[in-house]
C-alpha cells in the first residue's frame, strides 16, 4: 500500500493566541496525508522544505460563512436596494439552476475561483431547486471543500418558478446528501419568502437532523417592515424564535438592525449573526455594530453574502470588518482578532472546528500559504501590515484536507 504523500512548509505560522485571537511563529507545517502531522515553531530551515520561506505566512484556510453559490455570476451589480435587487437580478439568475447540469457545472467552478482566494470552508446557499442543490453539494465536495450547502426554502414572495409547496420544500431537503465534506443545512431563504408553514417545518426539519439552519435577519429596514406586514407585527426574532429557528446552529445572515432586545433574544439562544460587512456596504443596508453584539453575547461569524458582497477574497471582507467598527467609532477588532473570526472563529460557527480552521496537529490540512511583496515583517504589527495591505495575489498555494490545488 502507497504511503501517504508528506509536504513540508516553513514560514510564519499563524497560529491560536488565547481566546479570538492569532499570533505569527517562525516554523514549520508538515502535512500527512489529509491532516496536519506537525506543527514545529522555531528557526525557518534555509533548505529541506518543499514549499515557503522566511518571507511567507502559512495561514488556516480561509472559512466564509454565509455565500450564495447561484449568484456568482451577478457580482457588482449595484445602485438598487435589496428587494429590488432580487427581484431584478437575483432571482432569475437561481431560475438558471432549474438545469441541474448548469447548476452542478456552476458550483464546481464557483469551487474553484474560492479556492483561489484561499477559502477552504464555507456556509453557502443554493436554490429552490432539490436537483440543483444536491448537484451543489456534490460538486463542491469534489473540488475539496469543507462545510454547508442548503436547498433554499421559499413559498411565497418570489417568482412562480421559484416557489414551491411548503410540504414539498421540507421533504426535498430532508433527502438531500451529503458528500466528501459537505453536509446539507436547513436553509429557508427569509421571514418575507417563507410561509408560517415553510418556518415551522424547517424548524422541525432542522431539530431532527441536527443540521445547521441558515437564514437572513435584519439587513434591511424595508425588509423588516415587509416582515412586520407579513407576520401579524411580530418582531422579526420572534418569527424565527416561534418557529424554532433560534438555535446554537443557526446562522443568520446580517443582523444590522437589531436592537438589545434583539440581541438578548439572540443571545440566550446562542444563535450566531454573520456579518457581512461588505454587502451591507455595497446593497446600502447599513452598518452592523459589531461592538454592540459583543456587549450582548451575540455570537459572530463572517460572511462574503456574494454577490450582495462584491468581493470574493475573506481577508477583504475581514479588513471591511474593521473599517465598519472604525467609522461606528470603535478601537477593535485588531487584525489579528479579525484574522482568527476567518478561520477558527468561523469554523466554530459552523461546527467543523474540531476538523479545520486552526494549524494543529490532527486537523484536516487546510491551509494556505501566502508570499506578500511588501515588507511587513518589520513593523509593530505584521498581521495589521498585510490585511492592510492585502493583495489577492498573495495567495502563493492551497491545500484541501491535503490536496494541493491551483491558486
Amino acid at each position: 500500500m502507497a504511503q501517504p504523500q508528506t509536504t513540508t512548509i516553513t514560514g510564519h505560522l499563524v497560529l491560536p493566541d488565547g481566546e479570538e485571537r492569532v499570533r505569527l511563529a517562525p516554523g514549520v507545517l508538515t502535512i500527512r496525508g489529509e491532516r496536519i502531522e506537525s506543527v514545529r515553531e522555531g528557526p525557518i530551515p534555509d533548505s529541506g522544505c518543499d514549499f515557503g520561506g522566511p518571507g511567507c505566512l502559512i495561514s488556516p484556510g480561509f472559512i466564509d460563512a454565509h455565500l450564495h453559490l447561484p449568484q456568482f455570476d451577478s457580482i457588482g451589480v449595484e445602485g438598487l436596494e435589496l428587494l429590488e435587487w432580487l427581484d431584478r437580478v437575483i432571482f432569475p439568475a437561481e431560475a438558471r439552476w432549474a438545469d441541474a447540469g448548469y447548476a452542478g457545472q456552476m458550483a464546481g467552478r464557483v469551487a474553484r475561483q474560492l479556492l483561489s482566494f484561499g477559502t477552504t470552508g464555507i456556509g453557502a446557499y443554493a436554490t429552490v431547486h432539490a436537483a440543483a442543490a444536491q448537484a451543489a453539494i456534490d460538486a463542491v465536495a469534489e473540488a475539496g471543500l469543507a462545510g454547508h450547502v442548503g436547498q433554499v426554502l421559499m413559498d411565497r414572495g418570489a417568482p412562480p418558478e421559484l416557489v414551491r409547496p411548503a410540504k414539498q420544500l421540507i421533504e426535498e431537503a430532508s433527502n438531500l446528501k451529503g458528500r466528501g465534506r459537505i453536509v446539507p443545512a436547513v436553509t429557508p431563504r427569509f421571514a418575507i419568502s417563507c410561509s408560517d408553514d415553510l418556518l415551522r417545518g424547517a424548524g422541525e426539519l432542522a431539530a431532527k437532523t441536527g443540521q445547521l439552519i441558515q437564514t437572513h435577519l435584519a439587513e434591511t429596514t424595508a425588509e423588516i417592515r415587509e416582515v412586520g406586514r407579513l407576520c401579524a407585527g411580530l418582531r422579526y426574532t420572534e418569527v424565527y424564535a416561534r418557529a424554532g429557528l433560534l438555535t446554537p446552529r443557526s446562522i443568520l445572515g446580517h443582523g444590522v438592525h437589531l436592537d438589545e432586545q434583539d440581541r438578548q433574544v439572540l443571545a440566550r439562544a446562542g444563535a450566531v449573526i454573520a456579518h457581512c460587512p461588505t454587502a451591507n456596504r455595497f446593497l446600502r443596508a447599513g452598518m452592523m455594530d459589531l461592538a454592540a453584539h459583543g456587549r450582548a453575547g451575540v455570537a459572530v461569524a463572517v460572511g462574503s453574502d456574494v454577490a450582495g458582497g462584491p468581493d470574493r477574497s475573506m481577508v477583504r471582507v475581514a479588513r471591511a470588518m474593521m473599517e465598519t467598527a472604525r467609522q461606528l467609532g470603535h478601537s477593535g477588532p485588531s487584525a489579528s482578532e479579525a484574522w482568527w473570526r476567518i478561520t477558527r472563529g468561523n469554523a466554530r460557527c459552523l461546527g467543523v472546528a474540531d476538523q479545520t480552521g486552526s494549524l494543529e496537529p490532527g486537523r484536516w490540512a487546510d491551509v494556505v500559504l501566502v508570499r506578500p511583496d511588501l515588507e511587513w515583517r518589520a513593523g509593530p504589527d505584521p498581521i495589521g501590515t498585510v490585511v492592510w495591505g492585502w493583495d489577492d495575489r498573495w495567495v502563493e498555494r492551497v491545500w484541501v484536507a491535503g490536496r494541493a490545488v491551483p491558486a
